[in-house]
């Protein structure tokens, strides 16, 4: 009878969209591409060594930045992907809800859904006090024509998301005109 029961449930989950939670975290991404009509991803241990890094400086630093440790163009490169994006957040222990604040919000769900990647690395790193959870995730494929920013929220309020839209090639180092960085705004 348990085992029925947890089939249908499994099923009516399946319906709905929300993720299993025996699910890997590749699972649960691939599923949501799949149901946009994207190609399934896999985890490669390059973009998760990449997003620990990430996971782990954001942690160190107790800061949600995309530049915790450097510029992403720099960051990806070794991945040697034509195209990548970055998602990162922090607050929820669970991936299975950081992944729903993700898919909830347009440029975190761009990047999950990025055409034709096919490789995801995916980490988090508690921060000294062990009471927040950062979460970094590195998407990527081969190599197309490139597209388009960045997101923040309120420190300590609730959880927190921002997103790193697509890299350009890593052999094409992008110049800068910043004489001041603000608030992510370039002066």
């Amino acid at each position: 009878m348990h085992r029925v029961l947890g089939g249908m449930i499994a099923g009516l989950l399946l319906l709905t969209g929300a993720p299993a939670l025996a699910d890997s975290p590749a699972e649960l991404i691939s599923n949501f591409r799949l149901t946009h009509g994207e190609v399934r991803v896999v985890r490669d241990a390059t973009l998760d060594r990449i997003a620990m890094d990430q996971a782990r400086a954001m942690a160190a630093k107790d800061e949600l930045s995309h530049d915790a440790l450097g510029p992403f163009n720099r960051r990806v490169a070794p991945a040697g992907a034509g195209r990548a994006a970055e998602n990162i957040a922090y607050g929820y222990d669970s991936f299975e809800k950081t992944l729903r604040q993700w898919i909830d919000s347009s440029g975190h769900r761009k990047n999950l859904l990025l055409h034709k990647a096919s490789r995801v690395g995916i980490a988090s790193a508690k921060n000294a006090s062990g009471k927040r959870t950062y979460w970094a995730m590195v998407i990527a494929g081969d190599y197309e024509p490139k597209g388009k920013g960045k997101g923040k929220g309120k420190k300590d309020k609730e959880p927190l998301v921002a997103v790193k839209r697509e890299a350009a090639p890593a052999s094409k180092p992008k110049s800068s005109s910043c004489h001041i960085k603000l608030l992510s705004l370039c002066i």
